[in-house]
């Protein structure tokens, strides 16, 4: 499937040098250095509704570190997935009593409106999961071949048995997200309640697609692990001797368990290899002092924004406000703020000469390399403008190399 139109990124000029970018990362390495190809796979939607603010932080996280290994002059493969036969968009469209298809196309289709206006750079695959069916296939026969996975009735499930040692958090906890999240842990024939699904048997009234083993349709985990394995290491991943391991695996933080865990262990079990140098996620988005959830009916969506007249830069503005891995709040004094800043900004940068160039981008690029301080980077920079503004500073600097920096790493295209 087509992703959204690229984006135009200014050459940043020479005489600066961006350092390795250190990250939280979540498990495997913090310094995103190394790897002549940066593999970089992030978690898409199941498009049974709009992209919300959650949806467009965390994709912008990921923005932010693929435009600052760009300017580093690096090779970044980038990969986005699209869940379009899942749960979650069966029950949306039984319940409007709408096309399942029709409706994962119209949300796809919004969800990369969306992404244009943030102006976040497209991946280079954008794959639906129905178009990779026997890709998935494929991945699944060989787990049972290799005694990965086992039948219950006629549903296929993961043995996690050789990988249990390896969950990222006490086994009782694991239980309980799992099951909030999608598992399953009381169904009677389960080898270990933890066991993951990886190909679900036909059942009356659901789409469905021929295999091997059973007619059905994928689990949840398998799909990821099948699609960047493909896209990022090759048609050969299952031959290949070694190189099999990614550079990074990307989500929100509520992809920890189950969703990256059992994503990860699969692909190990293909090829006998970590699945990825680094995990990073970001944090959960919030409204208003509460938590911010379909279930709540407290969303705000990206293009109701859009459709108010709110500035897209003010809403990427926004999301930098604050530190991409911690749960944050969104509100109106948050936007309000960011757009104050970008008017501010925006002023200083029409002067027809500035001051403090090379210092101010020194500043931002170092804020960025660590740990993608964006919060940082910003206070940076409105102090500058602020300066500028006030007539403190004086100097003979051109404003357009600052203008193109903000556009390259940060994204704002002002």
């Amino acid at each position: 499937m087509n992703s959204w139109p690229t984006v135009a990124i200014p050459p940043l000029g020479a005489g600066f040098h961006l350092p390795a970018m250190r990250v939280k990362a979540t498990q495997g390495e913090s310094l995103l250095a190394g790897d002549d190809e940066f593999k970089l796979y992030v978690c898409g939607i199941t498009p049974y509704d709009a992209t919300h603010l959650g949806h467009a932080a965390t994709y912008l996280t990921y923005d932010l570190i693929h435009r600052y290994l760009l300017a580093q002059g690096r090779r970044v493969s980038f990969v986005e997935n699209i869940t379009d036969i899942d749960d979650p968009l069966l029950e949306r469209a039984a319940r409007d009593e709408v096309n399942w298809i029709e409706l994962a196309q119209s949300q796809i289709d919004l969800f990369r409106s969306d992404m244009t206006a943030l102006h976040i750079l497209p991946p280079k695959s954008f794959v639906p999961v129905t178009e990779v069916i026997e890709l998935i296939v494929t991945c699944v026969e060989r787990l049972l071949d290799l005694g990965f996975a086992y039948k219950v009735g006629e549903d296929i499930y993961l043995d996690i048995s050789a990988f249990k040692s390896t969950l990222p958090m006490p086994e009782d906890e694991a239980l309980l997200i799992f099951a909030e999240r999608g598992g399953d842990p009381a169904l009677v024939g389960k080898r270990d309640p933890l066991d993951a699904l990886l190909w679900r048997a036909h059942r009356a009234g659901e789409p469905s697609w021929q295999a091997p083993f059973g007619e059905g349709r994928p689990g949840w985990h398998i799909e990821c692990t099948a699609i960047a394995l493909r896209y990022l290491v090759g048609e050969d991943f299952l031959t290949r001797k070694s190189g099999s391991t990614i550079s990074l695996q990307g989500g929100g933080s509520d992809l920890i368990f189950p969703h990256h865990f059992f994503s990860g262990v699969q692909a190990q079990a293909l090829t006998g290899e970590p699945f990825a140098k680094t995990y990073l996620h970001t944090g959960m988005m919030g409204l208003d002092g509460e938590k911010m959830s379909k279930s709540k009916g407290n969303l705000v969506f990206v293009s109701k924004l859009l459709q108010s007249g709110t500035d897209a830069m003010v809403i990427r503005h926004a999301l930098m406000s604050s530190k991409y891995s911690a749960d944050r709040m969104w509100s109106n004094e948050v936007l309000e703020s960011s757009k104050a800043q970008v008017e501010r900004l925006r002023l200083a940068l029409a002067k027809e000469r500035v001051s403090g160039v090379e210092l101010l981008i020194n500043q931002l690029i170092a804020a960025l390399a660590n740990d993608l301080d964006t919060p940082n980077a910003l206070t940076i920079l409105d102090r500058w403008s602020a300066a500028e503004l006030t007539g403190e500073l004086e100097g003979d600097d051109s404003p357009g190399v600052v203008t193109r920096f903000l556009d390259a790493l940060l994204g704002l295209a002002l």
